[in-house]
C-alpha cells in the first residue's frame, strides 16, 4: 500500500540491507519523505530486533528506527537468494548496504551484478573506512572513526580523563547524513543520465569536516591546535561548560563581543578579567568561581532571558518535554506495536513542511504485518 501522497519521494522504492544505526536511519529519512522502504533481513530478523529495552513484541531501538518500513527475511547465502530478490531489485530505485567491503560481492549482490539487472539502481554502500584504502577491512565503531579522523583529539587534554562524547557523530553525521545527501544527488544525476551509480560512503571521510576550524588554523599558521586549545574545543573561556553549585552545568557560548559583554555584566565578572586575551585561565577561573556559587536554576532564570548564548544543560528527559520541541512537533511521530502501545519515534531534522502529521501513526516493520509475500 502506498503511503501519504504528494511527498517528495513517494514514487521511489528502497531496498535496505543495512543493520544497526547508519543505514536504517538513512532509509528512515527516505521513508519519511515518502519512499517505500523494504528491509532485507536475515532469517529471524536483524540483531537490533533483540536490543533492550523491549517495546511490546519488539525492541524499542528497532522500533524508533524502522517505523513505516516493510521487511522480508532471506538467507543471502542461499543458492536461490538472488533469483528470489531479482523482482524487487529490478523495480528498486535505491539500495543501501552496510557490510564490510567485499561482502556483498561475495554473496552475489555487488553493484556490478545488480546494475546488470537494473542499470538505474543507485547503490549506496556505507562503511567505516570506505570501499578501498589501507583501513577498508578494519572493524570499528563510532568512537574509533572519531578517533582516527582527528575529531576526538581536538578536545582532549593530555593526561585528563574525558567523558565519552554522547553524540554518535560518525554513525549519524558521517554515515546517515552523507548517505541521504549523496542518494539525493544521485537521483538528480539519474534524471539527466538515466543511469544509476555506486556511492561509497565512508564514515571517517566526514570527520575532517567537523575539524574545519582546526584545519584552517593549522594550514595558515603552520601549527595545528593541540587538544583543548581551539576556540570551540576548550581554548576560550567564552565557550565551554561551567559547574553550578548543585553539581550541574551551564553551557556558555558567548563568543561575540555583545554576548560576552552581556554575560560578564550579568554574572558580575570583575572588569579586570573581562579581557580574556590577557590571561584566559584567570578569566576562566573567575567565571568558574561565580557560576559555582549558585545552583543551575538560578542561572537558568538569570542568564537565559538575557539572550547571551548561555544555557543550562538539559537532561534528555527535560529536552523531550521542552515547550519549543513540542511547538516544533519534533516528537509527534510515533511507532505502534500490536498491543496498541505507542512510542515516540526518532525525530528527524526534516523541514516542518515534510514532517508527518502527529495523527499519521506508522506501524513499525515488526508490528505483525506479513510482508514475506514481497518475495513471491
Amino acid at each position: 500500500m502506498r503511503r501519504t501522497p504528494m511527498l517528495p519521494l513517494d514514487d521511489l522504492t528502497v531496498l535496505d540491507f543495512s543493520t544497526l544505526l547508519p543505514g536504517p536511519m538513512a532509509s528512515l529519512f527516505l521513508a519519511e519523505a515518502g519512499a517505500r522502504v523494504i528491509r532485507v533481513e536475515r532469517p529471524g530478523g536483524e540483531e537490533m530486533r533483540r536490543f533492550p529495552p523491549r517495546f511490546g513484541e519488539t525492541s524499542a531501538p528497532y522500533a524508533v528506527l524502522n517505523r513505516g518500513k516493510a521487511s522480508v527475511e532471506i538467507d543471502l547465502k542461499a543458492p536461490d537468494a538472488l533469483a528470489r530478490l531479482t523482482p524487487l531489485i529490478a523495480q528498486a530505485d535505491i539500495l543501501i548496504e552496510q557490510f564490510r567491503p567485499g561482502v556483498m560481492e561475495r554473496l552475489g549482490f555487488g553493484y556490478e551484478a545488480l546494475s546488470t539487472i537494473n542499470p538505474r539502481l543507485i547503490y549506496c554502500s556505507i562503511s567505516g573506512y570506505g570501499q578501498f584504502g589501507p583501513r577498508a577491512q578494519e572493524a570499528g565503531h563510532d568512537i574509533n572513526y572519531q578517533a582516527i579522523g582527528g575529531l576526538l583529539g581536538q578536545s582532549l587534554r593530555a593526561g585528563d580523563p574525558p567523558p565519552l562524547p554522547p553524540p554518535l557523530v560518525a554513525d549519524i553525521a558521517g554515515g546517515t547524513m552523507p548517505a541521504v545527501l549523496n542518494i539525493l544527488l544521485a537521483l538528480r544525476q539519474r534524471e539527466r543520465s538515466g543511469q544509476g551509480c555506486h556511492l561509497d560512503i565512508a564514515m571517517t571521510d566526514a570527520m575532517p569536516a567537523f575539524a574545519w576550524y582546526g584545519l584552517a588554523q593549522g594550514q595558515a599558521s603552520g601549527r595545528y591546535p593541540e587538544g583543548g586549545e581551539g576556540l570551540l574545543t576548550g581554548g576560550s573561556p567564552r565557550y565551554g561548560l561551567y559547574a553550578t553549585q548543585d553539581g550541574w552545568f551551564l553551557a556558555v557560548g558567548a563568543l561575540e563581543p555583545k554576548f560576552w559583554e552581556m554575560f560578564c555584566e550579568t554574572i558580575g565578572l570583575s572588569p579586570a578579567l573581562r579581557d580574556d586575551c590577557t590571561d584566559p585561565e584567570a578569566t576562566r577561573a573567575g567565571i568558574a568561581a561565580i557560576i559555582a556559587g549558585r545552583p543551575a536554576g538560578h542561572w537558568r532564570e538569570t542568564l537565559e532571558p538575557r539572550d547571551c548564548c548561555c544555557t543550562v544543560v538539559r537532561t534528555l528527559e527535560e529536552a523531550v518535554a521542552d515547550p519549543h520541541a513540542t511547538a516544533r512537533g519534533l516528537f509527534d511521530t510515533q511507532a505502534q506495536e500490536p498491543g496498541g502501545r505507542r512510542l515516540v519515534s526518532t525525530p528527524l531534522p526534516l523541514a516542518p513542511v515534510f514532517r508527518e502529521q502527529a495523527v499519521a501513526l506508522r506501524e513499525v516493520a515488526a508490528s505483525g504485518a506479513d510482508t514475506q509475500e514481497l518475495l513471491g
